[in-house]
């Protein structure tokens, strides 16, 4: 079977023609690169090659551009929402920051009021920190954590760096518990500090204002005037603010004004107070007097180192005396 010829030749073959040819080539290719190195013709036929080319090449990367920046963008999406939770969790955790600072800010001034209040006060006084606070039908009362522990009776006056606040009720080994003045089982004797007239302030069934409900009708009261203790009593020390009248007016039954005033301690916002220690001597009838006993002529006198003469009484008067004796005797001793 013959073989098939070939039908294509190569470019440089082993004979005359193809070294011709080849010369020519070489040639050709001289003559170029003397006529590129001083014209530039060939850059310039590139430059002009490279304009035609650059779009093919442009749309042969395509795909790849558009992977790398669809890569990109979720990349820079990721990174984005990342950084936008981390910063959201660092402005909560600053504002969080900056109202546990202002919460702190606030604690101090109010430390330093009651701390400036018991260095201005000639009393001794202690600190306590409210626990718990009893707002039920009717009542308004704080627990505090101070006890029979820390030498706390019932009875003592609360105040703050405001006012007064109330008395102790009730005493636990480790805590007590506060009446307010706004409680309606709570009376206060107070005095109007422009007039100096004397009168009870009452808590109210409200739980925020006090009562005056007994001022006489000719008396000079008016809202603004400014309500202290008027140490009857002997609980309260005379002097502390207890409030501020904001309104006056005839009472229920017409005989009496009838005064509302407004608490001058923060019983709502408070979270320190002070316990008054120095009370006064508390008022009540005096002590009963010592019994009678014989006369002071007739009392027997002390034994001394000098003989005392003996005096003998005549019979009556021995029977006067013995009857008085005894009934001094009956009488019960203080």
């Amino acid at each position: 079977m013959p073989l098939a010829r070939e039908e294509s030749s190569p470019l440089f073959a082993g004979t005359a023609a193809g070294t011709l040819r080849l010369i020519f080539y070489l040639a050709l290719a001289m003559v170029l690169m003397v006529l590129d190195h001083r014209n530039g013709w060939l850059w310039r036929l590139r430059y002009a090659t490279a304009i035609v080319v650059e779009p093919v090449y442009r749309l042969a990367s395509l795909p790849a551009d558009g992977m790398h920046a669809m890569s990109v963008a979720f990349a820079d999406r990721r990174m984005l929402t990342e950084e936008n939770q981390r910063l959201r969790e660092d402005l909560l955790l600053a504002n969080a920051k900056l109202n546990r600072m202002s919460a702190v800010a606030q604690q101090n001034e109010r430390l330093k009021e009651l701390l400036d209040t018991q260095r201005s006060l000639e009393l001794h006084v202690q600190m306590a920190r409210v626990i718990g606070v009893d707002l039920g039908a009717y009542r308004y009362r704080m627990m505090i954590n101070v006890g029979a522990r820390d030498g706390v009776k019932a009875g003592q006056p609360v105040i703050d760096a405001h006012g007064v606040m109330g008395q102790v009720i009730n005493v636990l080994p480790t805590s007590s518990m506060v009446m307010l003045v706004t409680d309606p089982d709570h009376a206060l004797p107070v005095m109007i500090e422009r007039t100096g007239l004397r009168t009870i302030a009452y808590g109210s069934r409200s739980g925020e204002q006090l009562t005056l409900p007994m001022i006489p009708m000719a008396a000079d009261v008016r809202p603004g005037d400014k309500l202290l203790t008027s140490g009857l009593g002997g609980r309260f020390p005379e002097g502390f603010p207890v409030g501020e009248i904001r309104s006056v007016g005839p009472g229920q039954a017409g005989t009496f004004l009838e005064a509302r005033a407004q608490p001058s301690a923060d019983l709502d916002r408070t979270d320190e107070v002070l316990l008054l220690h120095d009370l006064a001597e508390p008022a009540g009838p005096p002590p009963p007097a010592n019994p009678a006993g014989p006369p002071a002529d007739e009392a027997p006198a002390p034994a001394t180192s000098a003989t005392v003469p003996r005096v003998t009484l005549p019979a009556a008067s021995s029977s006067a005396v013995k009857p008085a004796s005894a009934q001094a005797a009956r009488v019960p001793q203080p």
